[in-house]
């Protein structure tokens, strides 16, 4: 089921039974009502993410960059969620599009090396020349 399935929506005055049920709490009220919250969300051993007062919140959203198998996340740990969201926003703009390339080939010359029992100390410069290669036109 799609994520919105699983997500429940109260909007109306809070009381700590809400909670009942919860894996996991986002209070986007009054900083007291947040504070209620989080307090009645930690004797729950619930992590909550209180809207614009992280000084309350024991877990913060923050931006991620999907591509493919290769996943980047960003956070400013709950204080400035406006700029995880342009940072998300210019790594989007700047990652190559065919990460996932890049990953299908990283896969498979880590099993080459394992293999061949290459010392992790030559992995990434071999890496970087298979990845240089694909730029090039060639096959790693």
């Amino acid at each position: 089921p799609a994520i919105r399935d699983k997500v429940t929506v109260i909007e109306q005055p809070f009381r700590p039974a809400h909670l009942a049920g919860a894996r996991w709490v986002v209070a986007a009220a009054t900083p007291e009502v947040n504070r209620d919250v989080a307090a009645a969300a930690a004797a729950r051993g619930l992590f909550v993410n209180a809207v614009d007062d992280p000084s309350v919140a024991t877990a913060y959203l923050g931006g991620v960059v999907r591509r493919g198998p290769v996943e980047i996340a960003i956070s400013t740990g709950g204080l400035a969620p406006a700029l995880a969201g342009l940072l998300r926003e210019a790594l989007e703009a700047i990652l190559p599009h065919d990460l996932d390339e890049w990953t299908v080939i990283a896969t498979r010359i880590r099993s080459e090396w394992k293999r061949d029992r290459v010392p992790m100390t030559e992995r990434r410069p071999l890496l970087l020349r298979a990845l240089e290669r694909l730029y090039a036109g060639a096959t790693a």
